[in-house]
């Protein structure tokens, strides 16, 4: 409890905040953000605190009003407003790079026009509705020249990397079945929030089912073969409308070698008394000589276990490891020095470094690959139809001829 008080205040008040580097030669990197997000401050601008090179320097929201409080609580230099806020952000030539999270159904067209302003673009998952707007997007980027990533934070966090390594390592023999649950209580969002809109690209398998799919795809170094099944939940509500509106979504996954995934999301779960349960967010790996049970996979920082069981010689042993820097990770890495990392940084503090170093020409600890956000958003889709929802409707956003 104490280390966690500490490492909440840090995240907070970082111990060190380095000046911002002043080399002409070597600028510091100029943020903008499209929308007064809530998920901006602890996804950029916290990070951005102890980074010597990323300036938060711009923010754009339709909301005039909104904005300039945004701008002012954060202490962020430019503010636009309006109807045309976001492109006038997107002209601005001081901006390097945009972080984009506004939501799921608008990343395609903001992310595109981002491109087409020149700009490098951090992008909030799911990066799009489809898998062919993603490849869309990748495309425009490498055509351009451009940095794009798909802000699967917990990716860069040397935790999962720490599971996956061991995984890898053959210490606990073949993966033999994989599950996984991530939940949020009921109650947490209102039936207006944006995540039950079919129009944004709401659904749970869109918000928190794009992260378990990742991981399992992350965790087994493999994609499904197939969807066995998949059992959509729908929101019940009188105030809601959208019969393709997914509150929850069970599925169950072929991966190679005969290998079985199941996948449970819920965006309201109901309340577990008995033990006391108000989420869960956990995946258990079982693997022919062992399992590894990883909990709070997604937000580590703030506390999280990696329980490896081995059962050897008709023996089992049990060990928890905690990882929260990658000079504990005990990885193979040699790309970045192992060093890197404080306990207190949040994943999106280590996503932050790896999109900097990319932008400034050095080779990123981690990386998410075009092919791996193409897959993942493939797989949502196929998940969608299995469950008889059909995929997220397409933006209407139509790129300008080149």
């Amino acid at each position: 409890m104490a280390s966690l008080v500490q490492r909440l205040y840090r995240i907070f008040v970082p111990p060190s905040q380095p000046p911002k580097v002043e080399d002409s030669s070597n600028p510091p990197i100029k943020f903008g953000i499209l929308g007064a997000a809530n998920i901006a401050p602890p996804a950029l601008i916290l990070p951005a605190k102890s980074h010597a090179e990323v300036i938060v320097y711009a923010v754009a929201a339709r909301d005039q009003g909104k904005a300039k409080n945004f701008a002012k609580k954060h202490s962020i230099a430019k503010v636009y407003g309006g109807s045309n806020g976001y492109q006038q952000l997107l002209d601005d030539p001081e901006v390097d790079a945009i972080y984009n999270p506004l939501p799921n159904g608008l990343h395609f067209e903001w992310t595109m026009k981002a491109l087409l302003a020149g700009k490098h673009v951090l992008c909030e998952k799911p990066m799009a509705d489809t898998a062919e707007e993603v490849k869309q997007m990748f495309d425009l980027a490498e055509k351009k020249g451009l940095v794009l990533l798909e802000a699967f934070h917990y990716r860069f966090h040397p935790a999962i990397q720490r599971a996956k390594a061991v995984l890898d390592s053959g210490e606990l023999g073949k993966i033999k079945s994989i599950d996984l649950k991530f939940t949020a209580p009921a109650g947490a969002m209102k039936d207006s929030d944006i995540r039950f809109n079919l129009a944004l690209g709401g659904g749970a398998m869109m918000d928190l089912g794009c992260y378990s799919l990742n991981c399992i795809r992350y965790l087994s170094s493999s994609d499904p073969t197939s969807v066995v099944s998949a059992i959509a939940l729908p929101l019940k509500s009188a105030n809601i409308q959208e019969t393709k509106i997914d509150r929850a979504m069970s599925t169950t996954l072929a991966l190679p070698n005969d290998v079985l995934a199941s996948m449970e999301v819920d965006l309201s779960m109901p309340w577990e008394f008995f033990p006391p349960k108000l989420f869960k967010m956990w995946v258990v790996v079982k693997c022919e000589g062992g399992d590894v049970e990883v909990q709070n996979f997604v937000l580590p920082t703030f506390w999280h276990s990696i329980k490896v069981s081995n059962k050897v010689g008709g023996t089992t042993t049990k060990r928890v490891e905690k990882v929260y820097k990658f000079a504990d990770a005990h990885i193979d890495d040699h790309s970045k020095a192992l060093d890197l990392g404080e306990d207190w940084w949040l994943t999106y503090r280590y996503q932050l470094e790896a999109f900097v170093d990319k932008l400034k020409g050095r080779t990123p600890q981690t990386w998410v690959t075009r092919e791996d956000s193409i897959a993942n958003m493939q797989w949502i889709e196929n998940i969608y139809e299995k469950a008889g929802i059909g995929s997220r409707p397409r933006s209407n956003y139509v790129l300008p001829a080149q």
